[in-house]
């Protein structure tokens, strides 16, 4: 018996997927299910460019805006709510369409990753936190490096959320994030998934990100975080995200807007070097030229649906 196909479009921000993504379930019959750390909060949609209703074009999205910012929401929780909703839209007749940019959150499903629930461990959290408050995130860094010295390589040494992460793993079980990783990957996919993945000449993106900024600026970025601010009681978790926390020191009065708006552009410039670089991992990706008239991508997918492919596409890689 078949299984059932589910296309996923991944790459890094700012590359097209929403646009590329909403043309192909028209022509397909599809149903889009983000695959996007931050889309899946509420009240977040300048700063995370969830696709407007209008640019929906009334195709059915799933797991966007779905939690509140203060909520915890972990890549265990995703899996189930991801293939939750890929069996309701296999129920419909419909095919499934996987979109965004969340590394971890794709490989969770196209690599069958089975997460062990770890208890969360507060006072261990607010510990480490505090560690990072008095002797800076480098040391917490180096400490989860000696720990876990494969899973360290592909983190930044900014990324605190991952850094702790591993810390927090280790604590609750005793075994690193990579034993855990090898552990967890010996089921089969549930689902025939066909991954592509839009290249970019790196310049050419990093132009597309800056522009992208300045237009999260001016459609009301800084309002959106100041409401956020007045609407919850608890500091959001989500306001870590990429793009708020810079606008959070900007309200702070730590940075003058001129230079929030320029570590935006820069932290999300290097974001979407490292997600290039994740995503070139995944010997499955098909890569998809971006700059190409959309119409040629869309033939591509719909080529790889009926298996038909070229082995030259198959080895297509980004610039």
């Amino acid at each position: 018996m078949k299984k059932p196909i589910v296309i996923v479009i991944c790459g890094p921000t700012a590359s097209g997927k929403t646009g590329l993504s909403i043309e192909l379930a028209k022509q397909i019959d599809g149903e889009i299910i983000s695959c996007d750390s931050m889309q899946i909060y509420k009240d977040m949609d300048i700063g995370t460019a969830k696709p407007t209703i209008e640019e929906m074009q009334g195709i059915k999205h799933y797991l966007i805006s779905s939690i509140e910012p203060t909520q915890r929401y972990s890549v265990a929780d995703y899996k189930k709510d991801a293939k939750k909703a890929i069996i309701e839209v296999i129920k419909k007749g419909k095919t499934p369409i996987i979109v965004g940019g969340t590394g971890l959150y794709v490989n969770s499903l196209i690599y069958e990753i089975e997460y062990p629930e770890i208890e969360f461990d507060e006072e261990y959290r607010k510990k480490l936190e505090k560690q990072v408050m008095e002797d800076g995130l480098e040391k917490l860094y180096e400490k989860a490096k000696k720990i876990d010295p494969q899973a360290i390589q592909k983190i930044a040494k900014t990324d605190k959320k991952r850094i702790l992460r591993i810390l927090e793993i280790y604590h609750s079980t005793g075994k690193t994030k990579t034993e855990q990783d090898i552990l967890s990957r010996q089921k089969e996919p549930e689902f025939d998934y066909h991954i592509y993945a839009l290249g970019w000449d790196r310049e050419k993106l990093y132009q597309r990100i800056n522009q992208r900024v300045d237009i999260m600026i001016e459609e009301g970025l800084i309002e959106e975080v100041k409401e956020i601010l007045e609407k919850y009681d608890k500091f959001p978790t989500a306001m870590q995200g990429l793009g708020y926390k810079e606008v959070v020191e900007y309200l702070n009065g730590k940075t003058t807007k001129e230079e929030m708006i320029e570590k935006i552009k820069q932290e999300t410039r290097r974001y979407a070097k490292r997600q290039m670089t994740w995503f070139r991992k995944n010997k499955e990706t098909i890569w998809l030229d971006a700059t190409e008239d959309m119409r040629n991508n869309i033939h591509i997918i719909l080529e790889g649906m009926k298996g038909e492919w070229s082995k030259k596409t198959q080895q297509r890689k980004a610039e």
